[in-house]
């Protein structure tokens, strides 16, 4: 167990998400590392399916599920309403849980901004509260539903992005080019910070590889939503297919996008090629990723899909398989050609390229594999966990000199 830091004391930590704790890396990166080191936290997520059980403990972190969701919200109102539901319920269980245990720190992960406001009950009774921006709403909205940057809901989502930044003691947005873009519209340099999605090698720690089937598999994990360009990389197989006959594209996950991407396996003829499986619990993933040959990252380069940094790009390098990915802005921020190989997002002749390029040169696979793995031991989560351990035990220590200014010197009755 960690050494909490100098003159700190156990704290006491609630997370909410409107996740799946099993699969949320982010979420279970910040709460086993917290737990790990001696401090209390509790987080209110969702469940995966009615058999999940409401309460467990998962690596020393309690988790309590409150309700179930299905990732096929085809209507913007559909999720609207969704999320909604979960606000009241965790504001609910919140307050009940805050009056037992009263918590120094509430951190709260979006989407959507406004589930910061669950923590009104521990924040009015001297709780601080983060929110951490897991991917900026407003663009993320207009990416989802197909809809312009300036339309009226758009801007209505901005609004509420201040609003929930306001009530929030400090922010954590998940890149430096987000932090950029939040600074200019919602939020000071002084309240936030940047914390990348580092993969965590206490669950991403080098795995073998037990597969030995002749085939050559490629690997997507993850959401399938349109902006993830999934439909670029399916086509993208479809025209190195013939050529490499022993190839599989393996998709894994869940996502409003698909039916429509298993429609159009089916239309190139690929249904036997091209294989969907359900999400996974994140214990599981390193030995699936460890298993592939290449993993995929064909994100578009809209203006969601254009900033938003993918988790799975460091998860693969960890296993020592090669990557190729999209050259969007913050994928050109972040690696550069020597630890990925990079092509133009949209594009699916240049995804086969880069696909064929890593499979007929031992060369540069090995070289791509190599430099990868460098790169996870210099920026993994142990690089970088002690700057949010800072973090909660200041706020944690703000909350508790209020508390205890507020005993010693108690006001003074009225004569």
């Amino acid at each position: 167990m960690s050494v909490l830091a100098p003159g700190n004391s156990c704290k006491k930590i609630c997370m909410i998400t409107h996740s799946h704790y099993e699969s949320d890396n982010r979420v279970r990166r910040y709460a086993e590392a917290l737990a790990k080191r001696g401090d209390h936290v509790d987080v209110i997520a969702l469940k995966l399916g009615p058999d999940t059980p409401a309460l467990e403990a998962v690596h020393g972190v309690t988790v309590y599920r409150l309700q179930t969701r299905e990732r096929n919200e085809r209507s913007k109102w559909t999720h609207a309403w969704r999320l909604i539901r979960f606000l009241f319920s965790s504001a609910r269980f919140l307050t009940q849980r805050h009056r037992d245990l009263r918590y120094d720190v509430v951190h709260v992960h979006n989407v959507p901004d406004f589930l910061v406001f669950a923590a009104w009950y521990p924040k009015f009774h001297g709780a601080k509260v983060i929110l951490d921006i897991h991917d900026v709403v407003p663009e993320l909205f207009a990416a989802k539903f197909a809809t312009k940057v300036g339309n009226l809901f758009v801007r209505f989502l901005r609004v509420v992005e201040k609003m929930s930044i306001a009530f929030a003691d400090h922010v954590i947005i998940s890149n430096d080019i987000w932090r950029e873009k939040l600074i200019s519209r919602s939020v000071s340099r002084e309240k936030s910070s940047a914390f990348v999605n580092h993969v965590d090698r206490g669950i991403f720690y080098r795995r073998p590889r037990t597969r030995d089937d002749g085939k050559l598999i490629l690997l997507f994990p993850g959401v399938l939503q349109r902006h993830q360009g999934l439909d670029v990389a399916i086509r993208a197989f479809a025209s190195i297919a013939c050529s490499i006959p022993n190839a599989e594209f393996h998709i894994y996950g869940s996502g409003d996008a698909k039916l429509d991407l298993i429609g159009l396996t089916a239309a190139l003829g690929l249904s036997d090629r091209v294989k969907f499986f359900k999400g996974i619990p994140l214990d599981q993933m390193p030995d699936v990723i460890a298993n592939a040959d290449l993993g995929v990252v064909p994100k578009l380069a809209n203006s969601f899909g254009n900033e938003a940094y993918s988790t799975k790009i460091m998860e693969f390098m960890s296993q020592g398989v090669p990557v190729v990915l999209s050259r969007t802005k913050i994928d050109s921020f972040y690696f550069d050609p020597s630890v990925v190989r990079f092509f133009e997002p949209g594009d699916s002749q240049a995804l086969a390229e880069a696909m064929l390029d890593i499979i007929h040169h031992p060369a540069l696979r090995e070289k791509l594999i190599k430099n990868a793995l460098a790169y996870v031991e210099r920026n993994d989560w142990d690089n970088k966990k002690q700057e949010y351990f800072k973090l909660i035990d200041t706020l944690g220590t703000e909350q508790r000199n209020l508390l205890k200014r507020a005993t010693v010197n108690p006001a003074k009755p009225l004569t």
